[in-house]
């Protein structure tokens, strides 16, 4: 992959497992980076709580020093470089803050979303990162791309939570027809497989997060990750609903909160209540998930879910040149 930057190109699988809100945690990063693949949060998920202002902090330290040590250990065996996700959209009030905090922790990969911004590229760079910018249409990317993102991930059809409608086919051809530059490609990822299948279509990189939700590490409920354990694509509905943009969630997650997945009302969107505690809230009880989860037959630890990608992986390779 010769047009990946040194932080992408010398992963075990050219994989990036995505942010997922409130899910990823140092845990499940360095779990991932120990794996070999690029673990990543969103800064949003280190919430300040019980009067510690800087979780965001601590979390930094926590992963860098726990990757560091085991780079120490296994010199043959390094850790893959981890990810920061940030909510660049102006509703951020955090944003000027946490990135203050990823350039001084130096974060090797910036994942940015909602919106591109030429200011936090600006310092991301100065810090030494590399900025990849999550995009769901073409206009998007040559947007990303014109205000100073090094990279794009195309989120397609089929991508969990915040989803975008193209087919990943129509979506990558469309960036490639002009940009050459790293390319991630989110949608349905979730086997070795369907990672072989992005690379053939032109994306240098698989992005995958549903799957891990089912994971030890994961920053989950016990009911959560049975979900995606037990159902597939059929369970995933994509709604504007609960957030007032378009995204996949598992139908079950939506009976359990107490309505109807096929018939969504106002009065159904009236009775998520963000200010009441014990109310039903769309961002914690309503469960994001991609199309890719029938994958997913068996909870386990991260390191296990890597080794089955990896395995399957040869395996697509094995079987498309025999």
């Amino acid at each position: 992959m010769p047009n990946l930057p040194a932080c992408l190109s010398d992963l075990r699988l050219p994989l990036i497992a995505s942010p997922l809100f409130l899910v990823s945690g140092p845990e499940l990063v360095i779990a991932q980076c120990k794996a070999g693949i690029v673990g990543s949060f969103p800064a949003l998920n280190a919430r300040e709580k019980d009067g510690e202002a800087n979780q965001l902090e601590a979390w930094l330290q926590t992963i860098t020093e726990e990757l560091d040590r085991h780079n120490q250990a296994n010199p043959d065996r390094p850790a893959a470089p981890f990810a920061v996700n940030q909510i660049v959209h102006r509703t951020n009030e955090r944003l000027e803050r946490d990135t203050e905090i990823c350039a001084r922790w130096q974060v090797p990969i910036w994942i940015t979303s909602l919106g591109a911004r030429e200011d936090v590229n600006q310092i991301a760079h100065e810090a030494g990162g590399f900025v990849m910018h999550d995009v769901t249409t073409n206009t998007y990317a040559n947007k990303a791309i014109a205000k100073g993102a090094d990279g794009l991930i195309a989120v397609a059809a089929g991508a969990g939570g915040h989803a975008g409608a193209l087919s990943p086919f129509a979506l990558v051809s469309e960036i490639r027809e002009w940009f050459d530059g790293p390319l991630a490609l989110s949608g349905a990822i979730a086997n070795g497989a369907s990672l072989l299948a992005a690379r053939a279509l032109g994306a240098d990189l698989g992005y995958m997060g549903s799957a891990f939700i089912a994971t030890d590490e994961a920053n989950a409920v016990e009911a959560y990750k049975q979900m995606i354990v037990d159902d597939g694509a059929e369970d995933v509905l994509y709604t504007p609903h609960f957030t007032g943009v378009p995204g996949n969630y598992l139908k079950n997650s939506v009976r359990l909160a107490g309505m109807d997945p096929s018939n969504l009302t106002q009065e159904s969107q009236a009775a998520i209540d963000l200010s009441r505690p014990g109310e039903v809230k769309a961002w914690r009880d309503i469960w994001g998930s991609g199309h890719g989860i029938a994958a997913v037959k068996e909870r386990g630890p991260v390191s296990a879910l890597i080794d089955r990608v990896e395995r399957e992986y040869g395996e697509a390779k094995q079987a498309l040149c025999g």
